[in-house]
């Protein structure tokens, strides 16, 4: 019904630019097209411009957030790069004995998958020992379903099998093909909008291990030291700092060194 020009997709790279600092290459126009094109039926928009007219001009920060929602890629699922996860068990045993609890971050948390799996992985390799466990995203809309902890039964299956038997439970009845994450796991993570490209807020503290996986890929390569520079900030002298196997801090970081690959530890 609406059709996106080139002129009017480069209103919206710009939008999530100054929003989000994420580069939204020419490929995505159909991608931007698709995901608002619904969004401007439902608010009676005459076309794209007249939606971005509506965005640009300050009169509802809810709209925006909405937008935001709709041009952030949310792709993940539990386990994912499971071999980040078999370090994090071993540096969570090691720290045994440490002083206050042991803290991870999921700085980009999406739908929840990876900081409830991080969670899991916690439990198993602490025991009793206080830890803390905070995911973040810039969209309410994924932190929303985040804090359900309720999936298809089928984003569950990379779940090593005996945390599935602990911690998620099976939809009956009409949730058949569903998992819930057991509520004193759900417990034990904070859910909490950041943007990356901004000040992260005073409260999130400092961290043991961060992760943050999958999104560098959406930034230009200055975004890119400015994100990393931020969230390493948050990171303790000799904690671990994961990201994606596709993404590189070469040129990006002189504050961390290579471990492994796509492993880092803050200098």
């Amino acid at each position: 019904m609406y059709e996106l020009s080139d002129r009017e997709f480069g209103l919206f790279q710009r939008f999530i630019f100054e929003a989000a600092g994420i580069s939204l290459a020419a490929s995505k126009k159909l991608l931007v097209a698709g995901r608002l094109g619904r969004r401007l039926q439902e608010r009676n928009a005459a076309g794209f411009a007249d939606y971005f007219r509506l965005l640009a001009s300050g009169t509802e920060p809810a709209e925006v957030q909405t937008a935001v929602d709709l041009l952030t890629t949310n792709e993940t699922y539990f386990f994912r790069e499971s071999t980040h996860f078999d370090l994090l068990g071993a540096t969570a045993r090691a720290s045994r004995g440490g002083a206050g609890p042991f803290r991870v971050w999921s700085a980009a948390s999406s739908t929840g998958e990876e900081a409830y799996s991080v969670a899991m992985v916690l439990a198993d390799a602490l025991g009793d020992r206080p830890w803390q466990v905070v995911g973040s995203d810039i969209s309410l809309r994924v932190l929303e379903r985040a804090r359900r902890g309720h999936y298809p039964d089928e984003r569950t299956r990379q779940v090593p099998e005996a945390y599935r038997r602990r911690f998620c439970l099976r939809g009956i009845g009409h949730q058949a093909g569903t998992v819930l994450v057991e509520r004193g796991l759900r417990s034990r993570v904070e859910f909490l909008q950041v943007n990356l490209d901004r000040a992260l807020p005073p409260r999130l503290g400092r961290f043991d291990v961060i992760f943050l996986r999958n999104v560098m890929i959406y930034f230009s390569q200055d975004t890119k030291r400015q994100v990393v520079a931020r969230v390493l900030a948050a990171l303790k002298p000799g904690g671990t700092f994961f990201i994606g196997h596709s993404e590189s801090l070469n040129g990006v970081s002189e504050a961390v060194r290579a471990t492994g690959p796509s492993i880092y530890r803050k200098v």
